[in-house]
Formats: structure tokens, sequence, C-alpha cells
């Protein structure tokens, strides 16, 4: 499979957990991650969240959200990102996982950090906090990653 291929795949994935599954033709998969998508979405206020977040109602986003549930989005929105990428076909490169779980991890911190971390003296809620932590998690795994790549093409 082509690279623009798979960057369509993992844009597709970006825009709705399991569209990339289903543009994969891996159909079942594709509608669990839709429906759990729906699911951690409704129960989390999710949408109320986007709106009042970018309305800059960081206080009532905050208000809106329910943690329990908001938790569990990093993570399956990730791993759906990356399983629709990764199953989109070769090339398959080691440890390319990695931006995608580390993105997860550092994510699901903001998650937990949104209600009370400032930044520069600014709340900035249960959207752009863990937004602002995923980039910085793909970013850590991209360095991760590389790293792990030039330590083992000295081992060779």
């Amino acid at each position: 499979m082509s690279t623009d291929r798979k960057i369509g795949v993992l844009l597709w994935s970006i825009a709705l957990p399991g569209f990339g599954q289903l543009r994969n033709g891996k159909y079942v998969k594709g509608i669990v991650f839709i429906i759990l998508e729906f699911i951690i979405n409704w129960k989390a206020n999710l949408n109320q969240i986007i709106l009042e977040s970018f309305h800059g109602e960081i206080e009532s986003a905050i208000a809106l959200a329910d943690y329990q549930w908001l938790l569990f989005y990093p993570c399956v929105y990730m791993f759906a990102i990356w399983d629709a990428y990764s199953d989109a076909g070769p090339p398959h490169s080691p440890f390319s996982y990695l931006p995608f779980v580390l993105a997860a991890y550092i994510g699901t911190l903001g998650v937990i950090y949104a209600p009370t971390l400032k930044i520069l003296g600014v709340l900035w809620g249960p959207v752009w906090l863990p937004l602002f932590f995923l980039f910085v998690g793909v970013v850590i795994g991209l360095v991760f990653r590389k790293l792990l790549l030039k330590r083992q093409m000295s081992h060779l």
C-alpha cells in the first residue's frame, strides 16, 4: 500500500475513530470504534465541552465534563488511529507505535490535570490541555523512536 493511502487512512481515523478501519475494509473493528467513540463522547459530554471551549467558556467546559468517561478518550482515540495506520499496510517501521502510545498516555495526563493546571497563568480546560499534551506525546514518541532506531542501527 502506498504512503499516500496510509496518510489518507490516518487522516480519516483522526476525523472519527473507526473511519480508518472502514477505509481498510476492517468493518467490524471500524463499527466497534465508531460505537465506542459515540458512547464515550456522549457519556463524557464531549461535544458540549468542545463547544464551550471554542467559545472560551473553560470553567463551563470543566463543569460539564464527566472525567470518568473523558479519561477513556485519548487512549481509544490514539489506539484507533494507530490501528488504522498500521493496518493500512507496509512499510512497517520499527517502533512506529511509540508516538501513538505516548500521545495516548500523555493526553490522558492532560485530561487528569485539565480542571486545575494552568500554563502561563491560563486554565486550558478539558479540550485544549489534553490536545496540547497529546501533541507533546507525539513529539516525545518521535524523539524516542529516533533514538531507539539510532541505537538499533549502531548495534548492527
